[in-house]
């Protein structure tokens, strides 16, 4: 088992930052890919970031977030950080931190609201 702990949700207003962060605990030996997903009301999840661990991580991006978004891993641990630029509306939703290690695991989430 995986245990995600996530942190860093708030509130901000639009064209602001924000940075979250995920740690993971428990059987952590095997995790592949370390990621976040988001879900906004009525919507379904979808893609932020994920990192894929290896001798040089790979990162990959959800569409909506290219070029404002920026996923991290602290080196040599399971710690994950989704820093957020340029906020928008559109971004407000509860942001889930996720990984696969022989099997898929999730964080219970922290809200991100951004608005004026």
């Amino acid at each position: 088992q995986v245990q995600l702990v996530e942190s860093g949700g708030g509130s901000v207003q639009p064209g602001g930052s924000l940075r979250l962060s995920c740690s993971a605990s428990g059987n952590i030996f095997n995790i592949d890919v370390m990621g976040w997903y988001r879900q906004a009301p009525g919507k379904q999840r979808e893609l932020v970031a994920t990192v894929i661990k290896g001798g040089i991580d790979t990162t990959n991006y959800g569409d909506s977030v290219k070029g404002r978004f920026t996923i991290s891993r602290e080196a040599g641990k399971d710690v994950v950080h989704l820093q957020m630029n340029s906020l928008r509306p559109d971004d407000t939703a509860v942001y889930y931190c996720n990984a696969i290690s022989r099997g898929l695991y999730w964080g219970k989430g922290t809200l991100v609201t951004v608005s004026s």
